[in-house]
């Protein structure tokens, strides 16, 4: 073999090695979800978190609704991974759920809760679990639990994921932690919101999501284990002011264009395209571990789709 066809050899060795980068989708189950899981294109996905199960006593059981099964199977058909994400922001300021959390992941408790939730896994058919405790209710419980859900979910081969942010809770997540995790789902967004109506201003730009992502790779987290999440809403301010978030389809359908930009109307400031692309051919060039959306039912269908932006940018990297 000459030299020139064994560097040929090794560079295709090399590509065809190189992990797949993950795209991550929310799918929350508080829509119809039997028929919203008929219009999924699963292939441009890797990985569907349900969002959100969540303990229905201090016993720890598992709320699971029957129409994640439909879900579940038709994601299995097409080769793409289910976790069962558990928590959720609403979670974490609901003062019921908040201080049931804080029970189940105290010592008492912690070993059994994992265990449930490592046999609902199992039971259903998923992947894995994925964490979205936030905010208020991460404390020094946090790693221990963590490490018992590990310690629950490896020997069954389930994925252990999370979801975590920078400013809402993350300085409280020890190092540790992030060693447990098959990989992070980083939420850059949410920079400003209905919660800080005199700070208006996009809430997600491309160089906050690289703050995020430094972040976490400078706490030691792998960048193969950095997966950037993006979101696929905005929010108002001044008329445009309300207290929750504007789905990306709801955008494009009262602001013609609105995929091309970054902000509409008197204003509402979101990712468009352009941006969403940026985002994704920055995870290809630093060789992180993928994208994460929340979520994927604010999307819309055809060449203004922002998954199907991420699948074209991520693509030239398989």
């Amino acid at each position: 073999m000459n030299p020139l066809s064994a560097l040929s050899l090794v560079t295709f060795v090399s590509l065809t090695s190189a992990a797949e980068p993950r795209v991550v989708a929310y799918v929350p189950n508080w829509i119809d979800v039997e028929a919203f899981a008929e219009g999924i294109d699963y292939a441009k996905l890797t990985h569907i978190n349900i969002a959100f199960e969540n303990p229905v006593n201090d016993a720890g059981d598992i709320s699971f609704s029957k129409k994640n099964d439909a879900l579940i199977a038709k994601a299995h058909a097409n080769g793409v991974k289910v976790l069962l994400s558990i928590g959720g922001g609403s979670a974490s300021g609901d003062g019921v759920m908040k201080a049931r959390y804080l029970t189940l992941l105290a010592e008492e408790k912690r070993a059994k809760f994992a265990t449930k939730l490592a046999e609902a896994v199992s039971a259903h058919g998923l992947d894995g679990l994925d964490v979205d405790i936030e905010g208020p209710s991460i404390t020094k419980d946090y790693g221990p639990f963590i490490h018992e859900l590990a310690m629950a979910l490896k020997p069954r081969e389930k994925l252990l994921t999370c979801a975590l942010s920078k400013g809402y809770g993350g300085e409280q997540v020890p190092d540790a932690a992030l060693g447990e995790f098959d990989f992070v789902n980083i939420m850059a967004y949410d920079a400003t919101g209905p919660w800080n109506p005199k700070e208006p201003g996009q809430h997600s730009s491309l160089e906050f999501a690289k703050r995020n992502v430094a972040y976490w790779i400078e706490r030691g987290l792998p960048k193969s284990k950095a997966v950037l999440g993006v979101p696929f809403y905005g929010y108002g301010f001044g008329t445009a002011f309300k207290k929750r978030d504007y789905p990306y389809s709801g955008i494009l359908a009262e602001f013609p264009g609105a995929e091309n930009a970054d902000e509409a109307g008197s204003t509402v400031y979101y990712n468009g395209v352009p941006t969403i692309r940026a985002k994704a051919r920055f995870v290809a060039e630093e060789g992180l571990g993928g994208v994460m959306i929340w979520s994927l039912d604010y999307d819309v269908k055809g060449e203004r789709s922002l998954l199907s932006t991420i699948h074209s940018a991520l693509v030239p990297t398989r």
